[in-house]
């Protein structure tokens, strides 16, 4: 259940020892821009929620991975894998804004799918706001296409919503059709 280390970015599991690193990123403004609330969430739900949610979060081949940065040891955000049923895990990641527009989150979608589909998923998904244009670009640099636009019904919606959510997939032949691209055997 270990996601493959990349020329820039190590991954680990998280550990309780992370709570302040997590309160640092869900607690910058501009990360929660685009989610849940759209607001920075505090020390006591990172304690209480978010980090028990990430430390039982190992099952079936997904889970919260903290990306760390080879060289310097910072930490740059994490990754996810979550189980949807037949064969498919939904992607996701968040980065520190330092790590923003330097090609680690593309780095770390692109470790996460070749974790997936090396596991045996069929199909990865990812879904984001439609308006977070930073997230989309990192789907769509990953190999993700993009499938549609929804509506939720968000209770407090925040800034945005009302442009609706995007959905984006890729499946593993396709994920392999990109993969012979990039070794030249293709």
């Amino acid at each position: 259940m270990t996601v493959p280390d990349t020329a820039r970015v190590r991954f680990r599991r998280f550990t309780e020892s992370d709570v302040d690193k997590l309160v640092a990123l869900d607690g910058d403004p501009e990360v929660m821009r685009y989610l849940d609330t759209g607001k920075p969430r505090t020390r006591e739900d990172v304690e209480q929620k978010t980090l028990p949610s990430i430390l039982g979060s190992y099952v079936d081949g997904g889970g919260y991975w903290a990306a760390i940065e080879r060289a310097t040891g910072a930490f740059l955000g994490w990754g996810e894998l979550t189980f949807q049923g037949f064969s498919t895990y939904e992607l996701g990641y968040r980065l520190v804004r330092a790590a923003w527009g330097r090609g680690y989150g593309t780095e770390i979608a692109k470790a996460l799918l070749r974790k997936a589909f090396d596991d045996g998923a069929e199909r990865v998904i990812a879904q984001t706001m439609a308006v977070n244009a930073r997230s989309r670009r990192v789907m769509e640099k990953a190999g993700l296409e993009y499938v549609r636009t929804f509506v939720v019904d968000w209770p407090d919606p925040i800034p945005g919503t009302e442009h609706g959510e995007v959905e984006y997939y890729i499946d593993i032949e396709r994920w392999r059709q990109r993969c012979a691209v990039a070794d030249g055997s293709s």
